[in-house]
C-alpha cells in the first residue's frame, strides 16, 4: 500500500482534493473538519508543484514558467469575482487587498526566498538583468495604474475609478501583459533563460523531457490540483475569518492569509527551482505571478462590475503605497547588476515581513 501511494501520490492527491472540495463546498465546517480540509489543501499544493514542473520540463523555458503563474491566477480571478458577486458591498476592497497581497508576496516573499536560496547555494545568485528588469518595470507600471492612481483621481469620491477610467486601466493591463508574454516567449526569450554557462543551462541541455502522454496527464492533473487549492482555500476562508476576528486582527489580514494559501504552489516551485541553481526561472515565476495577478484581475473585475453593486475600491492607502514604492526601488537596485548576494534576499524578505506585520497591526 505504501509503495502504491509513493508511485501514484501525484494522481491520488489532486483527485482526492477535488472530491473533498465537492463535499465541503458551501458548508459550514467544524474545527476538526477544517483541519482535515487543510491537510488536503497542502496535498493539493504539493501535487500542483509536481505536475507544473513536469509540464514546464516538457515545453521548456521560458514557456514553462508561465504555466503555473497563469493557471493559478485564472482560478484566483474566478474566486475573487465569485466572492465579490456574492458579498456585495462587503467585498468592495477585496480585489485591491488580494492583488496588493499577491504583489507583496511575489515581489518580496518569493523573490527574496529565491535570491536567498540561490545565494546560499552558490554564494552569488546570477540572473539576466535585461529580462528581469523588464518584468519588474511591467509589474511597477501595472501596480501604479491599477492600485495607486485611483487614490488620486477626482472623477469619483474615494479611492475608486470612474467607469471610463476602469475601462482604460483594464485595457492597459491586458495590453501590457500581452506584450510582455510576447516578448518573453517570442521576441526575446533568451533574456528569460538561465545565464549561459551556468549549471542550470547545462541541466536544461542534457535532461530528458517527459513524454507527450505524461505531459498531457500532468497538465490535466495540474488544473485539477489548482482548482482544489483555490477552492479549498475558499472553503477554509470562513474559519480563517472567524479566527482572525477572535484574536482581534483587522479584516485585511484575511486576504493576506488566503493569498498566501493560493500562492503556495508558486512559492514551493520557486524555492525548489532556486535550489537547483535556476534562479532566473524562480524570478520569472515570482514576477510573472505578480504581473498575471494584476493584468488578469483588473480586466475581470472591470467586466464583473456590470453586475457588482456598490463601489469598487482599488486605491491603496498611504502605508500600502509606501511599501509598494519601496519594493519597486529596492527591486530595481537588486536587478540592475544581474547578480545578488544573500543581503538582497534578506532585504526583500524584511520588506515582506513588514507587509505582513502591518497587515495584522496597521
Amino acid at each position: 500500500m505504501v509503495g502504491f501511494f509513493r508511485r501514484y501520490w501525484s494522481v491520488f492527491l489532486p483527485l482526492a482534493a477535488a472530491l473533498v472540495l465537492t463535499v465541503t463546498w458551501g458548508r459550514a465546517l467544524n474545527p476538526t473538519v477544517a483541519v482535515l480540509v487543510g491537510v488536503w489543501l497542502i496535498g493539493a499544493v504539493l501535487s500542483s508543484v509536481h505536475h507544473a514542473e513536469t509540464v514546464a520540463h516538457r515545453v521548456g523555458e521560458p514557456f514553462g514558467s508561465l504555466i503555473l503563474a497563469v493557471a493559478v491566477t485564472i482560478i484566483e480571478v474566478g474566486l475573487i469575482v465569485t466572492l465579490m458577486l456574492s458579498s456585495g458591498d462587503k467585498a468592495a476592497s477585496l480585489a485591491r487587498d488580494t492583488v496588493f497581497a499577491a504583489v507583496m508576496i511575489t515581489c518580496n516573499g518569493i523573490f527574496g526566498l529565491s535570491l536567498l536560496v540561490g545565494a546560499l547555494r552558490r554564494r552569488v545568485a546570477v540572473f539576466n538583468a535585461e529580462g528581469t528588469g523588464g518584468a519588474l518595470a511591467t509589474v511597477a507600471t501595472l501596480a501604479t495604474l491599477s492600485l495607486v492612481l485611483p487614490t488620486f483621481t477626482t472623477s469619483e469620491p474615494g479611492p475608486v475609478f470612474s467607469a471610463s477610467q476602469l475601462i482604460f486601466a483594464a485595457v492597459a493591463s491586458l495590453v501590457l501583459y500581452g506584450v510582455f508574454v510576447m516578448v518573453q516567449t517570442v521576441r526575446h526569450p533568451d533574456d528569460f533563460l538561465p545565464v549561459e554557462g551556468s549549471a542550470a543551462a547545462a541541466e536544461d541541455e542534457h535532461a530528458d523531457p517527459p513524454t507527450r502522454r505524461e505531459s498531457l496527464r500532468s497538465l490535466g492533473l495540474l488544473l485539477v490540483a489548482l482548482i482544489g487549492v483555490v477552492g479549498l482555500a475558499k472553503v477554509e476562508s470562513p474559519n480563517i475569518e472567524s479566527g482572525v476576528a477572535a484574536v482581534g486582527l483587522p479584516p485585511s489580514a484575511v486576504g493576506v492569509v488566503i493569498a498566501m494559501l493560493v500562492l503556495l504552489p508558486e512559492t514551493i516551485a520557486a524555492v525548489r527551482t532556486a535550489r537547483r541553481d535556476r534562479v532566473q526561472i524562480s524570478l520569472n515565476l515570482a514576477l510573472g505571478s505578480a504581473m498575471a495577478s494584476i493584468g488578469l484581475t483588473i480586466p475581470a473585475i472591470a467586466l464583473a462590475s456590470i453586475w457588482i453593486e456598490g463601489p469598487l475600491m482599488l486605491g491603496l492607502g498611504a502605508t500600502q503605497m509606501v511599501l509598494l514604492a519601496l519594493t519597486v526601488v529596492v527591486g530595481a537596485l537588486t536587478v540592475v547588476p544581474g547578480r545578488a548576494t544573500l543581503l538582497q534576499g534578506c532585504v526583500h524578505l524584511v520588506l515582506f515581513s513588514a507587509f505582513v506585520f502591518l497587515a495584522v497591526s496597521p
